[in-house]
């Protein structure tokens, strides 16, 4: 649709120092037609694999997400392996803004949210 991409540029046009993040619930079906829309972030829902979208968008379009936020009902093992497979797959420290792929969900475990932030913060790209 080009509604979002002239969305967008009215908004940059207006206030060129705001950033703006585009993210369209489900929109990991279009992610082709996303990546030259004028925004400055895309955040990546859930239902797609962060090493497909980073194919898909390429390497300098900065993205935002994905991990599943059912990830957060697990164990600590398998939350800080979601941290480390999401940031290797979006090309490592630094490369994009970690983060659920749709926000916390009701009854999620509060520890399950610091073991997230903290392997976030603690977790310094796989070993080469």
């Amino acid at each position: 649709s080009l509604l979002p991409k002239k969305t967008i540029r009215i908004i940059k046009e207006k206030h060129p120092d705001v950033p703006v993040i585009y993210f369209a619930n489900g929109g990991s079906s279009y992610l082709e037609l996303q990546r030259d829309m004028g925004c400055d972030m895309i955040c990546l829902d859930w239902a797609v694999d962060m090493a497909q979208a980073r194919e898909i968008l390429g390497p300098d379009v900065p993205v935002s997400g994905n991990i599943d936020p059912t990830v957060l009902f697990g164990t600590k093992e398998q939350i800080e392996q979601a941290v480390r497979d999401c940031i290797d797959k979006a090309g490592g420290p630094g490369c994009h803004l970690l983060n659920l792929g749709h926000g916390v969900m009701q009854g999620t475990p509060e520890e399950s949210v610091q073991w997230l932030v903290d392997e976030v913060k603690r977790y310094k790209g796989e070993q080469k």
